[in-house]
């Protein structure tokens, strides 16, 4: 495709007089693309069926006439005044039964007939419009699906499609009475008409009823996403559809969606006000990066990154000169064949008046517009020889949806994530420079060394006999605290003890636990005391040996930790969660012992990264902080961008290659 660099720009917030100046900085600074329309429902339909898309067409060809190609986006994130007078009933009702109104965003009921009708409408006018335009390239839908719905919709309209769906999963009600295990509290149901959203109760909710709720919204998502896909897939065959995700977020299950798209985007935000000041730590930007290439297993786009300070009310810290260019390109490093800035110009009205872009509120370029130039101007050549390439890691993550849904309705203990467990897994391998995947718990294992699955709550048997095949035939697992508590359903398990059918994978029992509530535990591992937090599962061994036991509780001198051999590999089952420094202790045994590669070595701040395609290699290294850094690369590759070999001068980002042997 040939496209690597770009700005979201809205041309409706400016004079038409502007135009021309914009598209002349764009194409000195090297955009190759812009992502336009998204917001901009009212201007391109400001009376039901009344279509102005003139002042899109002349952006576009303005834009097409510099060189740069447009992807629009569906503006249905955002419906206009008129439609909400018209169908006010499309606003969505939260948990506590409250009508959420006109004047932000995302003030749409996704399952409402109505309103859908009216998309079919406007998307049908607005693909057709612009299928034939030559400097349209595709479509983004939406914008940020499930983003602002945390607790919407609860609406007469999503409980009459509720109910649908889980007829349609359990064919009789009293399948769903017994899935759900409705003979606690007397809630059992006579049909489906009685099931209803899951306002605000008087006290407790059903777990299972819960876990299938937040499987119906995401799945309400996904169809409402195909909704329009359909529709522009009819009108524009030689186009892409894409969307843009939000990292880790969950309210809609990104591998379903993905299913829809040519390719996934990305929005990310290192220094968002909500993040951890001054930013958000790189290695849990890198794990965005990965679980964003995961769910299509592709190269992806990167539709808003970070241009400058960011936020609403109140803001993030501002950019140190390089910090967007090294975030730039640790998103390409990890996956992205195309980075687009968010945003072109600051807005000068509206609630995103303080979402700093590539130029401030004057327009003028500045050091951010410097330094997004040199960018693009150092590395279009480079994007293109690297466009289709991946990582290919020894290590993969388990990351599943429905795992999280679970435990957010019943996290066990009140500071315990889901994907904070993903994080604390993934650091020490990022801070080891060891690239790694996420993967699905159905995904085939087989090309990896060493897996790990955080949490693995909901547990069926096709599951464990997945994990115990792939051990079996030489892998490494890394298991964890509550594994196997509980079936599909959102049961707990009540055949064996603790962990299920894995304890004879793992060669143990967990007969007890203890939840850490407002303590600390502590474990001796490999001769020292480290700290342990939470959740204490009490071990006992059949057949494995203890790598490190407790100190603290009734249950000190148990097994907190343990190793047990299974066919041709070997499984770790942490019944604990390890603080930071036994974490980083453990880790690096466990890698040594599964037999991984680290890219090599280096101080804090400078991470490493492969991309790889055919016989070739690329290797990124990149250092995130205002300091000079020192590094030392395993295997011998040739420079392509950098100053000083083995050197990083501030927040510089090195490119190396090099060629493998065909076997």
């Amino acid at each position: 495709m040939g496209i690597h660099f770009g700005v979201d720009y809205y041309p409706e917030h400016w004079p038409r007089e502007r135009w021309e100046t914009d598209a002349k900085l764009m194409r000195e600074m090297g955009v190759q693309v812009v992502r336009m329309a998204e917001f901009s429902w009212f201007k391109m339909e400001p009376r039901k069926g009344e279509f102005c898309f003139e002042w899109l067409e002349e952006a576009v060809a303005l834009l097409g006439a510099h060189g740069i190609r447009t992807v629009l986006g569906t503006p249905t994130a955002a419906p206009p005044a008129w439609i909400i007078e018209e169908n006010p009933e499309i606003q969505p009702i939260d948990r506590q039964g409250r009508r959420r109104h006109f004047g932000g965003r995302h003030h749409d009921c996704q399952s409402n007939e109505a309103y859908r009708a009216h998309i079919k409408r406007f998307v049908t006018a607005m693909s057709q419009r612009f299928a034939d335009n030559p400097h349209v390239i595709g479509w983004q839908i939406d914008n940020e699906l499930g983003n602002s719905h945390g607790d919407l919709c609860m609406c007469d309209s999503c409980r009459a499609r509720f109910q649908r769906w889980l007829e349609q999963k359990y064919g009789t009600v009293e399948r769903l009475n017994d899935a759900w295990g409705t003979a606690f509290w007397s809630q059992g149901y006579n049909s489906f008409s009685q099931v209803g959203t899951p306002l605000i109760t008087a006290v407790g909710e059903n777990p299972s009823a819960m876990l299938d709720w937040k499987c119906f919204c995401s799945d309400l998502i996904v169809d409402f996403a195909k909704w329009q896909a359909d529709i522009i897939r009819e009108n524009c065959p030689r186009h892409f559809i894409t969307h843009n995700y939000m990292c880790f977020d969950d309210k809609v299950n990104y591998y379903d969606l993905g299913t829809l798209l040519d390719f996934v985007s990305n929005d990310i935000y290192p220094a968002g006000h909500w993040q951890k000041q001054p930013h958000q730590p790189e290695y849990e930007l890198a794990a965005c990066h990965d679980v964003v290439r995961s769910y299509k297993k592709q190269p992806f786009w990167m539709m808003e990154q970070q241009a400058g300070m960011a936020g609403w009310e109140v803001m993030g810290r501002a950019l140190e000169p390089g910090q967007m260019s090294a975030w730039a390109m640790q998103s390409v490093a990890h996956g992205a064949d195309a980075v687009v800035f968010f945003r072109w110009r600051s807005c000068a009205m509206g609630t995103e008046q303080y979402w700093h872009g590539i130029l401030g509120h004057s327009g003028r370029p500045g050091r951010i517009y410097e330094e997004a130039k040199a960018l693009t101007h150092r590395f279009t050549g480079h994007m293109d020889a690297l466009e289709g390439s991946m990582p290919c890691p020894e290590v993969a993550i388990v990351h599943n949806f429905r795992q999280n849904y679970a435990l957010q309705i019943q996290p066990n203990h009140p500071r315990l994530r889901y994907v904070e467990q993903l994080y604390k897994y993934y650091k020490p391998f990022y801070d080891g420079r060891i690239p790694v995947d996420f993967v699905q718990d159905t995904d085939d294992l087989s090309g990896y060394r060493l897996v790990i699955a955080p949490l693995q709550y909901l547990m069926t048997p096709e599951l464990e006999r997945h994990y115990m095949e792939y051990v079996a035939d030489g892998g490494h697992l890394v298991l964890t605290m509550r594994t196997g508590v509980k079936d599909a359903d959102n049961i707990c398990m009540t055949e064996r003890a603790l962990p299920g059918k894995l304890g004879e994978l793992c060669g143990i029992e967990v007969p007890e636990y203890d939840c850490l509530l407002e303590t600390v535990g502590g474990v001796q591992y490999d001769g020292g005391d480290y700290e342990t937090e939470k959740w204490c599962d009490i071990i006992s061994l059949d057949g494995a040996h203890a790598i490190a036991e407790y100190t603290t509780g009734f249950y000190r001198g148990t097994p907190a930790i343990t190793e047990n051999a299974y066919g041709k590999g070997a499984v770790w089952y942490v019944g604990t969660e390890p603080g930071t420094e036994l974490m980083a202790a453990l880790s690096e045994y466990i890698i040594k012992k599964s037999g991984v590669q680290a890219l090599g070595t280096a101080p804090d701040g400078v991470e490493m990264m492969t991309r790889q395609k055919d016989q070739k290699i690329w290797l990124f290294v990149i250092n995130h902080t205002g300091k000079e850094r020192t590094y030392r690369l395993n295997g011998t590759y040739t420079l392509l961008e950098g100053e000083k070999e083995g050197v990083l001068a501030p927040y510089e980002v090195q490119l190396w290659e090099r060629f493998e042997k065909a076997e």
